[in-house]
């Protein structure tokens, strides 16, 4: 199914639940962060359209995806811990070198991931990887959920208020979703072309250094 279909689907799905329609927006939020594939973002502006047409409650609406969203991260931390247990395990019979280098990406993780987190609602298709390396990373539940629904809180509202404001009708709604997502992924690998560039350059700068010794005696 396009995604234009979808969006008729849901936004049908939507209109004909009446009270329970709240359920299926904290439904496809939580899916999106366990399947990221799923258009989870267009369900929010779908409900934001629902909203301000007045089949739906604002209030409604931002709690549904907000604890579809924190639900959602939840469950991928646990995944997280779950698979970071076992890489530990396997790292433990396993070269002193490659376990010093998962023990750098963890406190490197934990150092940084915070903002990552922050960010998460933000970075369309790599939300759920963020939770997942949380919880393999070891930083704490609490910790994880609290900036995970903060990132949700301003998301959703951004999304509601786009939903309400900037489209009059569905077919807005998904070039809206579409352009967004484009422009994201578009920044998303720009970072991490610099990203690379600069840890190559780095990596050079080091060696460079380990070699001026040497080349001086």
């Amino acid at each position: 199914m396009s995604l234009q279909g979808l969006a008729h689907a849901l936004a049908d799905a939507v209109s004909r639940t009446g009270a329970f329609a709240p359920l299926i927006l904290f439904v496809a939020t939580l899916v999106e962060y366990v399947f990221p594939p799923f258009p989870g973002d267009l369900v929010v502006v779908l409900g934001a359209w629902y909203a301000v047409q007045g089949a739906l409650s604002w209030p409604a609406a931002l709690v549904s995806v907000t604890l579809g969203a924190v639900a959602g991260a939840w469950i991928d931390y646990r995944i997280g811990a779950a698979v970071g247990r076992r890489i530990d395990q396997r790292m433990a019979r396993r070269s002193p070198v490659t376990e010093v280098r998962l023990a750098r990406f963890e406190a490197s993780y934990r150092r940084w991931g915070v903002w990552l987190l922050l960010l998460n609602r933000f970075l369309p298709g790599i939300r759920a990887f963020l939770f997942v390396a949380a919880g393999a990373s070891g930083i704490p539940l609490r910790k994880v959920l609290l900036y995970g629904g903060v990132s949700a809180v301003l998301w959703n509202a951004v999304l509601l208020a786009a939903g309400a404001y900037l489209a009059h009708n569905v077919e807005e709604l998904v070039l809206l979703v579409e352009r967004y997502n484009r422009a994201a992924w578009i920044a998303i690998a720009a970072a991490a072309l610099g990203g690379a560039v600069l840890l190559v350059w780095r990596r050079r700068a080091a060696a460079r250094a380990a070699r001026a010794p040497g080349d001086g005696a």
